[in-house]
């Protein structure tokens, strides 16, 4: 299948209706994906990027029925994982010679997967590329969000082919950013940046800045996964800007897990505090153990304040919830308050481990938590609820 974006590019890709796990098992794609590639003819063809290698043979024959492949001229390669390049040999087994344009590390990255010594062509921020009336003009983009990626420009379309900035795993039968659900396209682009470039919001930041000091007007952006924008392509640009600043919603999220129930019991007292002390601010409640923990993650980067329990076991916290701590360690969150609870049977570790959890998150953590032993009683509950209040008010303003 290709589908003509206009009368000079034509998106040659794969929708991938049945995935639900990707980078191995890390991420949760409820909705599938697609492998976005790009055949852009003018004097000179190119084609940018391909598809993952499960699809590889479907690829090829589909990009056959759109072009020969004999007058592709030029090859571009935005990033080098195998969701990208995946179909890369076995294209380059039809054309051995075609000159591949990417970034140095981009490179590294092919030469490291693939043991190939093709015709490379590196390229750096400010380089074009001639097809004819057009040319493409090369961004390097490192760290957005891997050290090779890079974004592609063709001038006279004003399209920016940005790679894995922009996207969303979200398989449709429709093409463009119109013609979705703008609730479901934006709840998979917040889940998008929240799990994978919520690292790199500096680098976010000043790399849209450096873009947009090109003054080189977008019609349309055409990312590597999900649909492509062209209604208003400036609201994901802007968007972007907004979750790097890390501005939070008036959210707070309550994750926690449970051995007999007894910990659940304080997140509910908890929540009940929160709710009596803000009733405008939203609530949360997740059981780790039991969620997707992207979609966690997703609802703790919108957050203002996160308070995380877990009952003791072995002197420790349970493994969903240490790994999901594990898991935001790692996705560097800032500007949040945190706090912790859990219940306990005898030694009662975890509400210290987690706080400990939180702060080398980054989080800050201003109160020593609640922690009850056994079941709650109605000192217990009251103790949780007013923790909550607590929480809250801490929060206001």
């Amino acid at each position: 299948m290709h589908v003509d974006l206009n009368d000079h590019v034509t998106w040659v890709g794969v929708r991938d209706w049945e995935l639900r796990k990707f980078h191995g098992e890390e991420y949760s794609t409820h909705r599938g994906s697609t492998y976005n590639a790009y055949l852009v003819r003018d004097e000179k063809t190119v084609l940018i990027d391909t598809v993952w290698l499960p699809f590889a043979k479907q690829f090829i024959e589909q990009l056959i029925h759109t072009v020969d492949l004999k007058e592709i001229d030029y090859l571009v390669m935005n990033h080098g994982v195998v969701d990208h390049s995946g179909a890369l040999p076995e294209l380059m087994r039809h054309i051995p010679d075609v000159p591949i344009y990417c970034t140095k590390k981009g490179v590294a990255s092919l030469k490291g997967q693939y043991h190939q010594e093709w015709n490379f062509q590196v390229v750096k921020t400010g380089d074009r590329l001639s097809l004819g009336k057009r040319e493409l003009i090369f961004i390097e983009a490192p760290m957005l969000h891997w050290p090779d990626s890079m974004f592609t420009y063709l001038t006279e379309n004003n399209i920016l082919f940005s790679n894995d900035a922009f996207g969303q795993h979200y398989a449709t039968s429709e093409m463009f950013n119109d013609l979705v659900d703008p609730a479901e396209l934006y709840q998979e682009c917040l889940k998008y940046y929240a799990n994978i470039l919520t690292p790199f919001s500096p680098m976010v930041t000043r790399k849209i800045n450096e873009v947009l000091g090109f003054n080189l007007p977008v019609d349309m952006i055409c990312p590597s996964h999900g649909v492509l924008w062209r209604d208003h392509p400036e609201q994901i640009i802007h968007s972007y800007l907004k979750w790097a600043e890390g501005v939070p919603e008036n959210q707070i999220t309550v994750v926690y897990d449970t051995m007999w129930e007894n910990t659940r019991k304080m997140a509910d007292a908890i929540v009940e505090g929160i709710q009596e002390a803000d009733p405008e601010v939203s609530v949360k409640v997740i059981n780790v153990g039991k969620g997707d923990k992207n979609d966690v993650i997703t609802d703790v980067f919108q957050s203002k304040g996160v308070i995380v329990g877990s009952s003791t076991i072995n002197r420790g916290i349970l493994t969903s919830v240490a790994g999901f701590l594990e898991e935001v360690k790692g996705l560097q969150l800032k500007g949040k308050q945190g706090g912790a609870f859990g219940s306990y049977g005898w030694s009662g570790e975890s509400v210290k481990q987690i706080r400990e959890h939180l702060k080398s998150a980054g989080f800050r953590v201003e109160d020593e938590g609640v922690a009850v032993l056994w079941t709650p009683d109605a000192d217990g509950v009251e103790a949780c609820r007013q923790y909550g209040r607590t929480f809250a008010e801490g929060l206001k303003g």
